[in-house]
């Protein structure tokens, strides 16, 4: 519904054209591929691809088109993590729609649109989790067992041990639960 609504809302600017939209990340990465948009518009949490790996994936294959996060999640984490994946610009969805055609015509220029406020909010706490740490913390927090997010992630147990270790010293927390949930607030999850 979110969806048709933002495209009938963009279809009413006279310089903008929605050539497509889709129901989950790899079927947006399908239409990327296949429609070269100038802009793709995308949310953080969706089925099959996050729109942080899409972002991330448009950048690799060397795709042309410019990435805009929208989406519920005011959190500084994301929006790092969302301009590092390659996105030229995050809105919160309660924006006005003129705010967001503004961001499309602005990220098209080649300009970056980001939400004045959580950027200023985005410098403040870095995200001290590598990549690693993240995968292991989110696979926890999910409630995999310790042997389960080995054979996902590819690692030895004692592997994932060390890895969950470090991500519960840095974040203070007191277990692979209270981190993922300090993770996740923050948006680095």
């Amino acid at each position: 519904m979110v969806r048709g609504a933002l495209a009938a809302l963009l279809d009413l600017e006279r310089d903008i054209e929605v050539v497509g939209h889709a129901g989950d990340g790899r079927a947006a990465l399908e239409l990327a591929v296949k429609l070269t948009p100038d802009v793709v518009i995308t949310d953080i949490e969706m089925p099959e691809m996050t729109g942080l790996e899409l972002a991330a994936e448009i950048r690799r294959l060397g795709l042309k088109s410019r990435v805009v996060i929208l989406t519920t999640f005011a959190r500084a984490g994301y929006l790092r993590r969302a301009l590092e994946a390659g996105a030229s610009g995050y809105l919160l969805k309660d924006s006005p729609s003129t705010t967001l055609a503004d961001a499309v015509r602005n990220v098209n220029a080649g300009v970056r649109a980001i939400d004045p406020e959580l950027a200023r909010e985005a410098w403040t706490e870095p995200d001290p989790l590598s990549d690693r740490e993240r995968k292991v913390l989110r696979l926890a927090g999910e409630g995999l067992t310790t042997t389960s997010i080995a054979s996902q992630a590819g690692l030895s147990e004692g592997t994932v041990r060390n890895y969950l270790s470090d991500a519960i010293m840095k974040l203070g927390a007191a277990n692979r639960t209270e981190a993922a949930r300090i993770a996740r607030e923050k948006g680095w999850l």
